[in-house]
């Protein structure tokens, strides 16, 4: 009996440690997008954490917001006025790059988003740690990362277990600036109660059924 309660223990304690990897400190930060060359091309976002779920707010979305969640991993675009929710999918590369992570393996979350977001993973991952330098006044490892989307620099802040700075292949530059650590709401990451969530694949099957409806040619 002792024997099974010692393996049970165990057990536990490993879900906790494999759990708490992809948590990250409560923080909130100011969003810039721009490119490699440092150029700020859109208004500046807001970004909050807390744990494991993150908020994200841009100008690509002034009706709305993002959530992500990485215990059990999903993603959601949520827009107030309409009252809806719905997955986000690949309406935004942020959920899928902004994420809370091991810093010793990042590469195992980004790979977890990229399937929430629905992306093919036809080949492998790979993160190599590289320098550490001081991003505002932060200290950050240097990674780069190969994966089957693409290939991309990225820095993660040790502490924060977050990323604070994303470099695509293409230019495009992502920068969490302004870090403010401090306790978040709860009410941050939450989808408000009496949202509905919209399915555009029910709404096509409904669309069917009616008569605006027309089959494409064949």
């Amino acid at each position: 009996m002792r024997r099974m309660i010692g393996i049970v223990a165990l057990l536990g304690l490993a879900v906790d440690l494999s759990g708490s990897l992809a948590q990250a400190q409560q923080f909130s930060a100011d969003l810039f997008s721009g490119n490699a060359s440092g150029q700020i091309v859109v208004t500046p976002g807001r970004i909050y954490v807390a744990d494991t779920k993150v908020r994200i707010e841009t100008s690509n979305f002034p009706d709305g917001f993002l959530i992500v969640d990485t215990v059990p991993p999903a993603s959601y675009l949520v827009r107030p006025a309409q009252r809806i929710f719905m997955d986000s999918k690949q309406s935004s590369r942020l959920t899928r790059l902004f994420v809370p992570l091991d810093p010793t393996d990042p590469c195992a979350q980004w790979r977890t988003m990229a399937a929430v977001a629905g992306l093919a993973d036809t080949g492998t991952w790979h993160c190599q740690a590289g320098e550490r330098v001081s991003l505002e006044g932060r200290s950050a490892v240097k990674f780069t990362v190969l994966s089957p989307h693409g290939n991309s620099t990225r820095w993660i802040d040790p502490q924060l277990r977050f990323p604070l700075r994303i470099e695509d292949e293409d230019g495009a530059a992502f920068e969490l600036r302004n870090v403010r650590q401090a306790p978040q709401p709860a009410s941050k990451f939450e989808i408000p109660a009496g949202y509905r969530k919209f399915e555009p694949r029910l709404v096509l099957e409904q669309l069917k059924h009616t008569d605006i409806w027309v089959e494409p040619p064949h």
